[in-house]
């Protein structure tokens, strides 16, 4: 039977305004980035999409956005947590090495790229395991982006823009396997500010 998992970036923070690396550490949803969770509740909401659980990553920058798409009640799993940076995390996004980063912050204390991607994959795989057929869960942006890429064997759209703040991915999910059937936008990332 096929389920859909629809897997959506929280919304814009402190540290993404000021282009900090966040990763594992965390920091505070601006206003924007309530705004773009709120245009986010109303896409779903207009698209008559009722979900049948919600999780998301331990960080609050992903439960705050969470709460503000819908007031299901949720779980919170590590799994689904930002890729880990190390000793990176807080600094300016301009010391980031060039992609691919593989294993480039494993020396600096932080998590190999193929970790981050199985442990996506596997925590997202144990969520769609359970008795649900329609799912939120609100990640982060390399965590989300690594999981399509450990899918994309499986798919035929391919995203080469950032994802940005509130991205939604809409996968099916189906004989223990993802297929991303859409990426969703509707510039929540630039919602006007008031």
């Amino acid at each position: 039977m096929k389920k859909t998992l629809y897997l959506m970036r929280h919304g814009q923070t402190l540290f993404n305004s000021r282009r900090k690396i966040q990763g594992s550490c965390d920091s505070p949803l601006t206003e924007l980035g309530i705004k773009q969770a709120e245009a986010a509740a109303l896409y779903f909401k207009e698209q008559n999409i009722i979900f049948d659980h919600a999780y998301c990553s331990t960080s609050e920058r992903a439960s705050d956005t969470l709460e503000i798409v819908t007031e299901l009640s949720y779980t919170r799993l590590k799994g689904l947590k930002e890729w880990n940076f190390g000793t990176f995390e807080g600094e300016s996004e301009d010391l980031n090495p060039p992609l691919p980063y593989g294993d480039f912050f494993v020396k600096f204390g932080g998590e190999d790229q193929k970790e981050l991607q199985q442990r996506m994959a596997t925590t997202c795989q144990k969520i769609m395991e359970e008795d649900n057929e329609v799912v939120l869960a609100v990640s982060h942006g390399a965590a989300l982006r690594n999981f399509m890429r450990h899918w994309e064997h499986k798919s035929s759209i391919t995203q080469q823009d950032r994802i940005g703040n509130c991205c939604i991915l809409k996968f099916e999910y189906e004989n223990r396997e993802f297929k991303l059937v859409e990426i969703i936008n509707h510039n929540f990332s630039d919602v006007v500010q008031v």
